[in-house]
């Protein structure tokens, strides 16, 4: 009967699942907002931190209520452009936003790919995470919290989107004010001291970033990210050099941020002083310096810049590995949980500076994987590590570290105690049981170590293992135009395996020291306001475990794009402005771009 063939047809097509559903309807109404929706990661956080500033201080609970629902909103959003710019069957999927209307070079312009969609959901993630463990006891030790804490969202996330270099320095003041204040709240003399160094060394950031940036623009003439890898193969013999300095000059600004050696001695007792929501925070901030060299080295100094092709390719490996050394030797000497947090982000960071200096999109790929499971992993310890401390020092934030802990069968000669728990064969005579918030700590720990530590069978030993089978496979599936495996590259196989290995014995020994060698302590304190960030932190890097697959496709894709710039250079400077409906065509529009 003809009425029964459409029935037919429905049944015959492929049946869809829940979340494909869903993430149709989202990419629907995401491309319909498009490419609006790109201001809301920068506007939302500005207009939040602004409503907060008009509100009494004694409003904390207010306060924290519009900061939780600020930050979740604005991980739905990243979320959205997640998965808008990444549409199937396109390589690449941009999206342009002109701010003021005048097409590019001549005004802001905001630029949206994946890497910076992926940016986006890991600062909001880690963000949300922060703010809601704050909202247990941190967020009320100071003042002004709320609102600091929206401005450094919005000069991260205009710092991930931004097109042009002035607009990024600009960003980078936001971020950079805001974690001053950040890192002072709560007041007393370690974060004052770790403050001072903290905001002298970033001053000094700030002034190359105005130096580089200046002798960009007196040589090229322009600010315009696109616009300068158009430049950068044109610019005479007699300039390269100067063009070079600006660049060394620039990136030195980007390194102090990525925490590269020498210029990392302020993070470590910087971020350790902080709160620890801070600290989870500023784990993500050394990403920042990451993605702005990552960015920058792939668009204007790729294999297509000519005679400055990988301009800086060696510098960014070596430092990169010093950095890796220097970072696993600090874990080993660490005894308190927040600096071996400090020493893992400097060691993530030296490994992700390291291999994207070799320029081969399997390798980048491989990086971009494992960017945000070790940031997810170091914030998640730097909460945890808030939470075990207070458990050591019963319920002090700060108290002396100074005293032994020896095992609970040991005496001070390291021989068997007897009568406690062990038999003569040391075998065990009374179980224990293990309080429920020991135990969510406990295994808290265990995770961040083991992926951390790049230990199977979690998402840092996935990437790990993809950055490994890069370095001895460079060329991978696809063609690739960056460096070749060598001596360099041999030394990074080996580093990563020596700087796993150094970080499972420094985590491992302050696992035992507060885990297994305190028996008589009583049962730790834990809010659900403070277990569920952690959980949520950790179930995130689980998830990447069990969608490794997807999210390394994704990553390829990502890495395919970086190492080709003319994709990101035709969208940028192809986009149009619009033209207004009340002018004839082509009025009061600005001129095309040469």
């Amino acid at each position: 009967h003809p009425s029964v063939r459409p029935h037919r047809r429905f049944l015959a097509r492929p049946p869809r699942s829940m979340m494909q559903t869903a993430l149709a309807l989202l990419e629907q109404v995401t491309s319909a907002l498009m490419p609006h929706l790109m201001l809301a990661p920068i506007a939302l956080p500005m207009l939040t931190a602004a409503l907060m500033l008009l509100m009494r201080e004694e409003q904390q609970r207010l306060k924290l209520t519009l900061n939780i629902l600020s930050t979740a909103l604005g991980l739905l959003v990243a979320l959205a452009l997640l998965v808008w710019s990444d549409q199937p069957g396109a390589t690449s999927s941009m999206g342009v936003y002109l701010a003021a209307n005048w097409q590019a070079p001549f005004g802001i312009v905001l630029a949206l790919d994946r890497l910076s969609a992926m940016m986006l959901v890991l600062t909001s993630l880690v963000a949300l995470a922060s703010i809601v463990f704050a909202g247990a006891r941190w967020h009320r030790a100071g003042v002004h919290y709320h609102p600091l804490f929206q401005f450094q969202l919005m000069g991260l996330a205009g710092a991930f989107l931004t097109a042009d270099l002035f607009n990024l320095f600009v960003f980078f003041e936001i971020m950079l004010a805001a974690s001053y204040g950040l890192l002072l709240h709560g007041s007393g003399r370690p974060r004052v001291q770790a403050g001072l160094h903290y905001i002298a060394i970033n001053l000094a950031a700030s002034s190359l970033f105005l130096v580089g940036v200046s002798m960009l623009y007196g040589i090229t003439g322009t600010l315009n990210m696109a616009d300068l890898a158009q430049n950068i193969p044109l610019v005479a013999a007699a300039d390269r050099g100067l063009l070079h300095a600006a660049a060394a000059i620039l990136a030195t600004a980007f390194l102090i941020k990525a925490a590269i050696w020498p210029l990392n001695f302020w993070l470590v007792p910087a971020y350790s002083a902080a709160t620890a929501p801070v600290g989870a925070l500023f784990a993500l901030m050394t990403k920042v310096g990451v993605y702005t060299i990552l960015r920058l080295w792939t668009l204007l100094f790729s294999s297509e810049a000519g005679a400055s092709a990988l301009f800086g390719s060696l510098w960014l490996i070596g430092g990169g590995m010093l950095t890796m050394a220097f970072g696993a030797v600090g874990m080993l000497g660490s005894q308190r949980l927040s600096h071996l947090a400090g020493f893992a982000a400097i060691v993530s960071s030296g490994t992700l500076l390291a291999a994207a200096g070799f320029g081969q999109n399997l390798l980048t790929a491989s990086l971009l994987y494992y960017l945000p499971s070790s940031t997810l992993a170091i914030s998640a310890l730097f909460l945890t590590a808030d939470l075990i401390d207070r458990w050591r020092n019963d319920g002090a934030s700060y108290a002396p570290f100074e005293r032994s802990d020896n095992a609970p069968f040991l005496n001070a000669e390291l021989v068997p105690t007897e009568g406690l728990n062990l038999d003569a064969d040391e075998e065990v005579l009374i179980g224990r049981v293990i309080p429920a918030a020991a135990a969510m700590l406990g295994l808290a720990f265990l995770v961040c170590t083991l992926v951390i530590a790049g230990m199977p069978p979690l998402s840092g030993f996935v990437g790990k293992v993809a950055m490994l089978s890069a370095l001895l496979n460079p060329m991978g599936l696809s063609s690739s135009a960056g460096a070749r495996l060598g001596a360099p590259g041999w030394m990074l196989f080996a580093l990563m395996i020596a700087t796993g290995l150094l970080a499972l014995i420094a985590l491992t020994r302050a696992g035992i020291r507060h885990f297994w060698a305190t028996h008589d302590r009583a049962a730790p304190q834990l809010r659900v306001l403070e277990g569920l960030p952690i959980a949520m932190l950790l179930t995130a890097c689980v998830a990447l475990t069990v969608m490794a697959g997807p999210v390394m496709r994704f990553t390829q894709a990502t890495a395919d794009a970086l190492h080709s710039p003319g994709t990101y250079i035709r969208a940028v400077m192809q986009a149009r402005p619009i033209a207004s409906p009340s002018a004839p065509a082509g009025a009061g529009q600005p001129p095309e771009a040469p």
